[in-house]
């Protein structure tokens, strides 16, 4: 009889481990791809650019600007990892019709308001230049975008509907700012059931304080609302 061949097995991929944060992230196991997305929170030109609203009202962009590089490497390990990815913008129809009063009333106080018209367009107004996102952190082809009326990227949107359909739990999140639109995106994640992991070093505030704060508060308790760890921590978790 002739001798029976060796036996061949596929080369198995490395195992990705939880990542070393706040606490082991995801908090059931290493991340499986299919139920895992990264979030990239409003990259926008209306937040991290020169002209945009920011620079408008006359406040500093260096700290929102300096976190493009971060978001920009997390797309690129969410990508490589085969995670899907997820770009949201705040923003209003150019009707404002979903623009609340009080919202505006409350922009307006800083003095530029949003639905205002700036240098770049209508101020966070789909289809206007802020609006968009940068070009280091712009979606790729097939990516989702969601373009969202508050500051949670659950609110008024169709977020928590695509990632259940999807059979995704574990969020990455990261964009800015993280003392609103960001944190306000990981609690709701919270209460939706999701286990999320902010990068710390992937997200800003306009202030400096307001960021160190948020990050505090993200961290106290073994996490309030989900993990935090650094890059460097979710690289080493996907050995990439």
């Amino acid at each position: 009889m002739p001798a029976s061949e060796p036996s061949r097995t596929e080369p198995q991929p490395t195992p990705w481990r939880q990542v070393a944060g706040t606490y082991p992230w995801p908090h059931d196991g290493p991340p499986r791809k299919e139920e895992t997305a990264l979030i990239a929170i409003d990259m926008q030109r209306d937040f991290c650019a020169e002209g945009g609203w920011v620079d408008q009202l006359g406040e500093p962009i260096a700290n929102t600007a300096a976190a493009i590089p971060g978001v920009a490497r997390a797309l690129t390990l969410a990508r490589a990892a085969g995670f899907a990815v997820i770009h949201t913008r705040e923003g209003h129809r150019a009707s404002l019709a979903d623009l609340n009063p009080v919202k505006r009333w409350r922009t307006r106080a800083h003095g530029l308001g949003i639905g205002d018209t700036g240098a770049e367009g209508g101020v966070l107004v789909r289809g206007a230049p802020g609006h968009n996102l940068v070009a280091a952190c712009a979606a790729h082809d097939g990516e989702l975008v969601i373009d969202k009326p508050g500051k949670s990227a659950f609110f008024a949107t169709a977020l928590d509907h695509h990632l259940r359909s999807s059979g995704v739990r574990n969020l990455i999140v990261c964009g800015v700012t993280s003392d609103c639109c960001v944190q306000s995106t990981v609690r709701d994640a919270a209460d939706l059931g999701y286990d999320a992991l902010l990068l710390s070093d992937a997200t800003a505030a306009v202030e400096s304080a307001h960021h160190a704060g948020m990050l505090a508060i993200f961290n106290a308790h073994g996490g309030r609302w989900g993990a935090v760890a650094t890059l460097a921590h979710l690289r080493d978790a996907l050995a990439l």
